[in-house]
């Protein structure tokens, strides 16, 4: 590490923590801060520092990311008066790597401009995995400049951090980002209960489909887990419900049509609705199940 920095991590659960810890990791003095005292805990047994307070953990630092559930919780993170910009010091590195809505984004970075922070929002695709093995793909908006003063923690971080343009870009690439992720699920889903119905060898199936053109990440990541019926959350389909609703008020908004992406956005808001928030987005298979006379 030729350069350490003090870094407030703000927000450590399923995809904080693991991010948190791969900058401790690699030399950074990270302290964390949750709303769950455990999680900040689970940071300082893998060497970083425990926070009581947003305050506490951005107490000199020079970098604060922030990785947080909703929009909502963004703006009282930010800007609330027990929040990082009333506690930070002007000129610190901010860094939001939550996913919520762009124009939320562009509001909080043009306030956080002017009282002198230099602010990014760099929401991350590549789940818990990705976070895990700091192969996340970062898109990031706001200044060039600062995006190149931010280049060395994102390459702790993740394998493709790019910088697409101004505050809010990154938000709104995330958003078509979720729009690909959940019909790549779908398809997924439909293509797996379609095997089964011809009882194909699953496992070689979706193998050699992996090897060509209709292979992705979402088939490497899941296709296991769904074959398995094994839901364990590395993205909860509450979050990815979210997700969907942003991009389609943006398409909306903007007046594109994107007639498969709402009608996944419907199941992802179905499966919610049943009470499956909890569950990995791959439960898009429950879905399809259901739907199907071949169901379980």
């Amino acid at each position: 590490m030729s350069q350490a920095r003090t870094i407030a991590f703000i927000g450590l659960g399923i995809m904080g923590l693991p991010m948190a810890v791969n900058l401790a990791a690699a030399g950074h003095r990270v302290t964390g801060y949750d709303l769950s005292p455990q999680s900040a805990e689970k940071l300082a047994a893998n060497g970083g520092r425990a926070a009581a307070t947003i305050a506490e953990a951005v107490d000199g630092a020079d970098t604060v990311i922030t990785m947080v559930p909703d929009s909502p919780d963004v703006e009282a993170v930010l800007l609330g008066p027990d929040g990082v910009f009333a506690n930070a010091a002007p000129g610190a590195l901010v860094i939001d790597m939550s996913t919520i809505r762009p124009d939320v984004s562009r509001a909080v970075a043009a306030e956080g401009e002017r009282q002198g922070f230099r602010v990014l929002d760099a929401p991350v695709s590549g789940g818990e995995a990705g976070a895990i093995e700091a192969k996340l793909s970062i898109m990031v908006g706001g200044d060039a400049e600062v995006f190149a003063a931010a280049e060395p923690v994102f390459g702790v971080l993740g394998t493709t951090p790019v910088h697409v343009g101004p505050s809010g870009a990154g938000q709104t690439v995330k958003a078509a980002n979720q729009l690909i992720v959940a019909g790549n699920i779908q398809l997924v889903a439909e293509a797996l209960v379609f095997l089964e119905a011809h009882e194909v060898d699953t496992e070689a199936g979706l193998k050699v489909l992996n090897g060509g053109l209709a292979g992705s990440t979402v088939l490497t990541r899941k296709g296991d887990a769904m074959r398995a019926r094994d839901f364990e959350p590395g993205f909860r389909i509450a979050l990815h419900d979210k997700d969907m609703k942003i991009v389609t008020t943006a398409a909306r908004e903007a007046g594109v049509a994107i007639p498969l992406g709402a009608l996944v956005a419907q199941f992802v808001g179905a499966l919610k609705a049943q009470g499956h928030g909890g569950l990995d987005h791959s439960a898009l298979l429950k879905i399809v199940l259901e739907l199907s006379a071949t169901a379980d």
